[in-house]
């Protein structure tokens, strides 16, 4: 963490010059030259709503600072509040900002957090206008304070998923996975794992994508990192700095440096001069140098080194001056940033208090900004659990803040693609804070649990895919789940600590939630259509901070021997039977389906049996015998829907309703018992979703069925299979 800089702490005239003072009246340089002005022309100044006297500014002014004298410091809030609105009014912003300043401290301390955060938000406006970045900390306390209730829900729609982690181009970049997030860690200061890459899944129950390490930019390419990736089958994040200035990064030592890079044979992930926003770093002052050397080390890179990916990593502070550091899109392939959630700054208590911030708003201007362009990765993080200045454990705040890294900050970013955690103690160095995992028992086992789903990456390749083809999204009743999920919720409150978090669906108590990650599972039999899901939030004296409803519903699923099937149009219930796609259930079943435009008729054909029936019918013919269905076939948006039982049954297979997770059960003639089937690991997709949807469009057969669009997605859907059959036989 790095400080901010200092600003005047009363009321001052503008360009940062002491306020005057005119016999007793005490004016800023602004309300000066008004007051001259008015009086030489006779006329009054001007504030909000109404003339405003000069005396009056001044009786207004020393009516705030006698209250405040007198412990009533309530008195002065309209006081303020009137002097905040008049040098707003006048262009004043300094002062404006200052009085503003006054009030949100004042509702802040009251526990008025609303209209705290109303004055932070102001604050830092008139500070903008004034040509200051100060009010950065204005808009950090405001976060801390504002309340906060959001959830996610676990899903397993790919379309859904590919489609939110992709680029707004819809092309990916280098190493970049079309969902879920790489894990990554730094571990040379580990005193048990040290460079040995290969231990993770001994420490932590899983292999980690890559592993950070640091390089000067005038030395030779480190080669005895790249050796322990390998033998980890892992990447490499390098930090590579020039430690020297920008001016002594040559073309010579780029490119000598990036051929060592080709012979690494892993992939690397190459930070060059992180943090240039920020004045800690010698790289840092010349936006334009920095540009100039950055490309050339891409170009380079992208000469010798094909298996080096540029990362543009400023740090998260200061904020607004990181965008005149970035290359241009031609020249990042990914976007990092440095963030670090500490109790207080720099382990100080004496720095401030940094335990209401959260990891989550110290994303959000990058992700905003950048995110829509290139995929973003967390660079280097850490949660601190123990402050060395004054000796205090912060288990709490440490599980609290490693659950919203790993948990939420992926959830709430999809294009957040890679985190590394910083596993190091530095209580006795830098930052005066213990960010190791092992050192602290709570903190190691939730991280091995936090990034145990699948949706953490273990291996750095193009297009990537969780094996369970999971992930999270917000949640509403326009996501149905099916079978089971879980929901995560993201809840701040001004107190920082969380005692419980309620759960209520449709009225009824269902889970109380006291700890981290404060999750809730669900299966879909207790979850009907349309219901209502609410949280309570309460702090840990038991006060009621905030609730949120959130719509929610599942859906029927449909497993075809272990393997639950995709639909376009889902299967619904009607009359208390459940309807499915019939051509979508028959085709998973090796049968092959035509439409009759004419007749409205469905046939399929599998082996020697043949099935057909007639929109609007609840008869239907096999082999010639007729069948009574519970309820007659009809179409569903265009898609012909028929009972699960029957369509199964028609060709011998044996049905069977799970109402607890609401799934139907198909078992087709001489298949075993119950499976649980997962995709095996090459059969992930090797090119971007959108650029295989074009690769798979060339022009359908002459005659395709009409009346039934079904005819043409599945026509659609075995090209999308064949091109993509076609290319992983390529890899």
């Amino acid at each position: 963490m790095h400080s901010l800089p200092e600003r005047p702490a009363a009321p001052v005239g503008r360009g940062g010059r002491p306020a005057f003072r005119i016999g007793k009246k005490k004016m800023g340089m602004a309300g000066l030259r008004l007051l001259l002005a008015s009086a030489i022309a006779g006329t009054a100044i001007f504030g909000i709503g109404a003339p405003v006297q000069a005396d009056a500014i001044w009786n207004r002014w020393q009516a705030a600072d006698k209250a405040v004298a007198q412990g009533k410091r309530a008195e002065a809030v309209p006081h303020w509040t009137f002097l905040t609105d008049h040098y707003a009014s006048i262009g004043d912003w300094q002062n404006a900002a200052l009085f503003a300043g006054r009030l949100n401290q004042y509702f802040d301390k009251a526990g008025e957090y609303d209209q705290a955060i109303r004055y932070y938000e102001l604050e830092n406006q008139y500070w903008l206008k004034a040509g200051k970045d100060w009010g950065a900390v204005d808009l950090q306390r405001a976060e801390q304070i504002r309340t906060t209730v959001e959830a996610y829900i676990r899903i397993a729609d790919e379309e859904v998923l590919m489609r939110q982690a992709q680029p707004a181009g819809g092309k990916l970049e280098k190493f970049e996975p079309a969902y879920g997030t790489y894990i990554g860690m730094y571990t040379e200061r580990d005193p048990q794992m040290h460079n040995y890459f290969d231990r993770s899944e001994q420490f932590y129950n899983k292999k980690h994508a890559l592993y950070l390490a640091y390089a000067p930019v005038n030395a030779t390419f480190p080669k005895q990192y790249a050796v322990r990736a390998k033998q980890a089958g892992a990447a490499l994040q390098i930090g590579w700095e020039p430690s020297g200035g920008l001016d002594s990064v040559t073309e010579e030592t780029v490119r000598s440096w990036a051929r060592g890079a080709k012979e690494a044979g892993v992939p690397i992930f190459l930070r060059y001069a992180s943090e240039m926003n920020g004045p800690w770093v010698i790289w840092h002052g010349d936006p334009q140098k920095y540009i100039a050397k950055f490309r050339m080390v891409h170009d380079i890179m992208a000469e010798e080194a094909p298996n080096v990916a540029m990362v543009w990593s400023p740090g998260e502070v200061p904020m607004y001056s990181m965008d005149a550091y970035y290359p241009g899109d031609a020249y990042v392939d990914w976007v990092g940033v440095s963030t670090y959630n500490e109790p207080y700054e720099n382990g100080d208590p004496a720095q401030g208090n940094m335990q209401a911030t959260s990891p989550i708003e110290r994303l959000d201007y990058l992700y905003k900004t950048y995110a829509h362009r290139k995929p973003l990765m967390i660079s280097e993080t850490a949660v601190s659990h123990y402050a060395n200045i004054p000796k205090e454990s912060f288990t709490d705040y440490g599980l609290l803040n490693l659950q919203r890294v790993y948990d939420i900050l992926p959830a709430k970013y999809p294009r957040l693609k890679s985190i590394t955690y910083f596993n190091v103690n530095l209580e006795l160095t830098e930052s005066k804070n213990n960010y190791l995992l092992r050192d602290n028992d709570a903190m190691m086992k939730l991280y091995s649990r936090l990034i145990a789903p699948d949706r953490f990456l273990t291996k750095v390749e193009n297009a990537a895919v969780p094996a369970d083809r999971t992930g999270y999204v917000p949640l509403s009743s326009e996501t149905p789940f099916t079978q089971g999920t879980r929901i995560v919720p993201f809840v701040k409150i001004p107190e920082v600590y969380i005692g419980k978090v309620e759960y209520y669906l449709n009225g009824q108590l269902i889970d109380t939630q006291t700890a981290p990650p404060f999750a809730v599972e669900l299966a879909a039999g207790g979850v009907p259509e349309g219901s209502v899901l609410k949280l309570a939030v309460y702090n840990r004296d038991g006060v009621k901070r905030a609730e949120r409803s959130f719509g929610i519903t599942s859906g029927v699923a449909v497993k075809v021997d272990g393997r639950e099937l995709d639909f376009e149009q889902p299967p619904v219930i009607r009359d208390g039977s459940t309807l499915t796609p019939l051509r979508a259930i028959f085709e998973s079943m090796g049968a092959e389906v035509t439409w009759d435009a004419a007749t409205k008729t469905a046939t399929a054909v599998k082996g020697g049996a043949k099935v057909s029936i007639a929109i609007g019918s609840a008869k239907a013919q096999r082999n010639g015998e007729t069948f009574t269905l519970e309820v007659p076939a009809q179409l569903v948006n265009g898609y012909t829907m028929v009972p699960a039982r029957f369509v199964s049954e028609a060709f011998g297979a044996s049905v069977r309703w799970d109402g607890g997770t609401r799934t139907v059960d198909i078992r087709t003639a001489g298949a075993g018992g119950s499976v649980s089937v997962k995709p095996a690991a090459d059969t992930k997709p090797v090119i971007a979703y959108e650029e295989a949807k074009r690769a798979a469009a060339p022009q359908p057969p002459a005659a395709q069925p009409s009346g039934e669009k079904q005819g043409w997605i599945s026509w659609l859907k075995q090209q999308v299979a064949r091109v993509a059959g076609l290319i992983g036989s390529l890899v």
